[in-house]
């Protein structure tokens, strides 16, 4: 896809979206100083090129019992084509996985977990191992959230 250029209007509907993709139409196009027309147009023109990926609602982990984080790094002595998109695949079949990053340094791959407790990680855990040949996985438990956010920086 071809990257388009964006301007200083585009990033302040970008920057209202990004703090509440629910708002109305009218009130993104006041906010940023468009009619509801242009505005809309720009919009469209932002998701078609893929500056708007999804609009999702994000959810409160403590409500739903999701309390616990757990950062977990992975060191493999693998590192075949056919091994990565065979752990690619089982771990982004893990509904917990959030976050699932390739590395450079010490670690050759970095997961974020969020899971209910202790216990329920272990099972993740299992279901980890079990996917591929590991050769290190190391978990640390985040004890506080001092910093989470979906806004990019424009």
């Amino acid at each position: 896809m071809e990257k388009i250029s964006i301007d200083h209007i585009d990033r302040k509907i970008l920057g209202e979206l990004q703090r509440d993709a629910s708002r109305s139409l009218a009130d993104v196009a006041t906010a940023v100083g468009l009619s509801s027309s242009p505005c809309w147009k720009r919009i469209r023109r932002l998701e078609d090129a893929n500056y708007i990926r999804e609009r999702v609602a994000i959810l409160d982990r403590d409500l739903l019992d999701l309390g616990v984080t757990v950062f977990v790094a992975v060191k493999t002595s693998q590192h075949q084509d056919s091994w990565l998109t065979d752990f690619a695949a089982a771990i982004s079949a893990i509904p917990e996985v959030v976050e699932f990053y390739r590395m450079s340094g010490e670690v050759d791959y970095l997961l974020k977990v969020v899971c209910k407790d202790i216990a329920d990680y272990d099972r993740i855990y299992k279901r980890l191992i079990k996917s591929n040949s590991i050769f290190d996985v190391s978990s640390s438990f985040a004890m506080e959230q001092i910093k989470c956010t979906t806004h990019l920086p424009l």
